[in-house]
């Protein structure tokens, strides 16, 4: 049995998406730029996929616009929105992602911005006091604020992010791409003035994402080209994978209650069990709390131990696999920046793991167990 729990990571393809991408694939190959048949054909299925996405969020399909992914919907909507307003102060957290922190960084060391961090507490929750502040004294800039944090979990209340942008006339985008397709999301109701998906992330293919923009925020594009995507985006469209992401966000959306008992029960039994067969096993920022955090992770941390430095690799050797959040440069193990920033004890074992709804009790259990092993605790 080879166990998967890194669906944070990446999700397994569903079936019933490849099978509406395969004729995508070999039979309607238009382009769908083109105006004789095979490209009008593949233009309207394109536009159909456009209206279920632009459905399923509550928005106009004028304001889904498709990307290459999440890091390029982050992005689009960081550089093209500070450059194209002009803006010159921007607020975010040091839990971010990635793909919205160096972003920022890389538009603070040319000078384009001044950069705040939030201040985060050991269980990393936002300071939005701190966020308060910092917009009274900089009105009219750009936010950026993760809905879930994707190496602990935790859920940000954007609405009331969005409340407190909205007091000072802040643009604020949301890094959604761990909840979308796994929590029901209303953008007339959530606030934020963009969010984005990526397919891979909700059983649908890599290498496809979206981004909505609201439609009264004005931006250039970040990759130039053709008049792709209503001038917003050049190059031709990934039609299968469009395809694809659309289906499997309708599929998401259709099964979401019922994947999500299934996966919550996956979750508190690991959590249990952890606590049983463990000595002092820990779960860090908000994970193992129920509502406050993303029901697909779980982020545990273990005694120190000689064990840890090794833990993922012993973890991949009994057919498990999982992951750490940790970044790695030149060979060189520099941790979770999320963790970091939350104060963590990083001489304890940190492993994430994250499930999706081809997750059994079976391999739970087995996980569990593996890691019990480990650590030299008896099994129950």
């Amino acid at each position: 049995m080879r166990v998967y729990l890194d669906n944070a990571a990446t999700t397994p393809l569903d079936k019933e998406v490849f099978e509406v991408m395969a004729p995508f694939m070999l039979e309607h190959y238009g382009n769908p730029s083109s105006i004789h048949a095979h490209g009008r054909q593949v233009r309207a299925a394109l536009e159909g996929a456009r209206k279920t996405v632009a459905n399923l969020v509550n928005a106009s399909p004028s304001e889904i616009f498709f990307t290459s992914g999440g890091t390029e919907a982050d992005n689009l909507a960081i550089i093209c929105t500070i450059r194209s307003l002009g803006l010159k102060h921007a607020i975010t957290s040091p839990m971010e992602h990635h793909a919205v922190l160096h972003s920022l960084e890389v538009l603070e060391k040319n000078g384009e911005i001044e950069l705040t961090l939030l201040r985060v507490n050991e269980q990393g929750e936002l300071d939005l006091a701190h966020l308060e502040q910092t917009l009274a004294s900089h009105p009219r800039t750009f936010v950026s604020v993760m809905h879930a944090n994707n190496e602990v979990g935790n859920l940000n209340d954007i609405s009331a992010i969005a409340e407190i942008c909205r007091r000072f006339d802040a643009v604020l985008h949301s890094d959604t791409v761990q909840t979308m397709g796994h929590y029901t999301h209303d953008v007339q109701t959530f606030g934020a003035n963009f969010l984005v998906g990526s397919a891979h992330k909700f059983h649908g293919p890599k290498g496809v994402g979206f981004i909505y923009v609201d439609s009264a925020i004005k931006i250039h594009p970040l990759i130039q080209g053709g008049s792709q995507e209503r001038n917003m985006r050049g190059g031709t469209e990934n039609v299968y994978g469009i395809i694809g992401l659309a289906k499997a966000l309708e599929i998401a959306y259709r099964d979401m209650d019922g994947h999500h008992r299934h996966i919550q029960h996956l979750k508190d039994r690991m959590i249990a069990r952890l606590r049983d067969q463990i000595e002092d096993v820990q779960f860090n920022g908000l994970s193992a709390q129920g509502d406050k955090s993303l029901y697909t992770v779980l982020n545990v941390s273990l005694p120190a131990s000689d064990m840890n430095e090794m833990l993922l690799f012993n973890l991949d050797i009994n057919k498990i696999s999982a992951s750490g959040g940790s970044a790695c440069t030149s060979g060189v193990d520099l941790g979770s920046h999320v963790l970091r920033a939350m104060g963590a004890d990083m001489n304890r074992g940190h492993v994430r793991f994250s499930f999706s709804k081809y997750n059994t009790e079976e391999e739970i259990d087995y996980a569990v167990a593996t890691l019990a092993k480990l650590y030299q605790k008896e099994t129950v």
